[in-house]
């Protein structure tokens, strides 16, 4: 097929699939997510017929993270990240320690090197933060105590993987030794000074955003707005949410999805922050499923055939690294039980990061290529089976509320032994299936 007609091919082919092998998963009471990620596989270079541009479709996909994102930072004000940030930032710098620590141990089992065992169990220590989104939406939770949390554990572990991009070029052959002692000294200083570079980067970025982008963006978009047409607004937003998103990767070293994000943090501070969220929520659903098509591009689907065993204990990580530890923690920090358990099953899968420090650990010959592959597996896995977690929550609440003393020691650190009894009896009386309607105008009555 010609170059000049590739893009539309990939995008017509990418949405066709998606929408046939979506609409057929939401049949099967699936989520929709599963069949936009088989779609990715029937179109990738590892099945027969029709192959995409595997490249082009990556970069389509990073537009649906910085929309995602910039959606997710238009609902969460700074005053938001500022209250998560006591159970958000020790929570998950914990669990990424915890993950790391077994995805590490998990690949020396397997007798790699201890720089590419590293680099592995970072792989499995972040959450996919498309997937939190696309996962909390639709059941009404991302704009809830529980949803600011999940965002704000989900922005610590961005800025950890920002960090760790810096370190893992130092874990490559040869990178850490040299001639002499002094050779070594220097290599050492070069990463503790390019540490210090990227978090001087990172500090200068959000200063920016706050004390110039705040004021000056905000202005824009309502002037714009005033001049009452709807197309000018949209490229507003469109030109905010992909130009800092692309300026903060290019000047700062910042993440697109970290960019986004503080862009929709400053346009939510404004009077049009509805509107902007009403005219991005399109493109951003359009560009979401681009995302997980991509991902399902680079799976080899022979890799679930010959490598069941290492998918299944990449799975138990994840689980456990992941969903398990996140709960106890959440729990351990004096938070409510239901929140520890939607917090946990919200980051019970890997994804976009995943696959950034899995492409760079092989680019630098720090991992194997197999490496890769499994890591590519195991977030089909775990991205598909999420949706298994969520559905638990309920029968794992009530089965806890059930044991009193189960709760009690779970919660110990939340709340006082009567007020652990007293939420015992109330979830167990909590009724389901039940829909509550305040107001009962045009929309309540649809």
């Amino acid at each position: 097929m010609p170059h000049e007609t590739s893009l539309i091919a990939t995008i017509a082919a990418a949405l066709v699939l998606a929408f046939a092998l979506g609409f057929g998963a939401s049949r099967l009471r699936l989520p929709p997510i599963v069949g936009y990620l088989l779609a990715g596989v029937v179109i990738g270079p590892f099945t027969p017929g029709f192959v995409g541009d595997v490249r082009l479709a990556s970069q389509l996909s990073e537009i649906g993270v910085i929309l995602l994102m910039f959606g997710v930072g238009l609902h969460f004000s700074p005053r938001d990240l500022a209250q998560a940030r006591s159970v958000a930032l020790p929570g998950a710098l914990a669990q990424i320690i915890v993950a790391t620590a077994l995805g590490t141990a998990l690949a020396r089992f397997w007798e790699w090197n201890w720089a590419g065992s590293i680099v592995f169990g970072l792989a499995l220590s972040v959450a996919s933060t498309v997937v939190v989104l696309r996962t909390l939406e639709p059941r009404g939770i991302l704009e809830t105590p529980d949803g600011r949390l999940a965002i704000g554990w989900l922005v610590v572990e961005d800025l950890v993987m920002v960090l760790a991009l810096v370190l893992i070029p130092a874990l490559a052959p040869g990178a850490s030794t040299g001639a002499s002692t002094g050779a070594s000294t220097g290599a050492s200083t070069g990463l503790g000074l390019a540490l210090l570079v990227t978090l001087a980067k990172l500090g200068a970025f959000v200063g920016l955003m706050v004390v110039v982008g705040r004021r000056f963006v905000p202005w824009m978009l309502t002037y714009v707005a005033r001049t009452g047409s709807r197309e000018l607004f949209m490229l507003g937003v469109l030109a905010v949410a992909l130009g800092i998103a692309l300026g903060a990767a290019s000047l700062f070293g910042v993440s697109f999805a970290l960019g986004a994000f503080m862009a929709g943090i400053v346009v939510g501070e404004s009077d049009v922050a509805h509107q902007a969220a009403a005219e991005a929520l399109p493109l951003q659903d359009a560009f979401a499923v681009l995302f997980f098509v991509s991902v399902g591009m680079l799976v080899n689907p022979m890799v679930f055939v010959e490598e069941i065993p290492r998918i299944s204990a990449i799975l138990v990580v994840i689980l456990v690294g992941q969903a398990f530890t996140a709960a106890l923690l959440a729990l351990v920090l004096g938070r409510p039980l239901r929140t520890a358990l939607t917090l946990g099953a919200a980051v019970g899968q890997i994804g976009e990061f995943s696959f950034i420090v899995a492409a760079i650990g092989v680019s630098l010959g720090v991992m194997p290529t197999a490496g890769r592959d499994l890591i590519l597996a195991g977030a089909l896995a775990s991205i598909t089976l999420n949706p298994l977690l969520f559905a638990a929550i309920g029968p794992v609440e009530r089965w806890i509320a059930a044991r009193p003393r189960l709760l009690r020691a779970l919660v110990r650190a939340a709340v006082s032994r009567d007020t652990q009894v007293t939420q015992a009896h109330e979830i167990a009386r909590i009724p389901t299936g039940h829909v509550v309607i305040v107001g009962y105008g045009r929309v309540g009555s649809a």
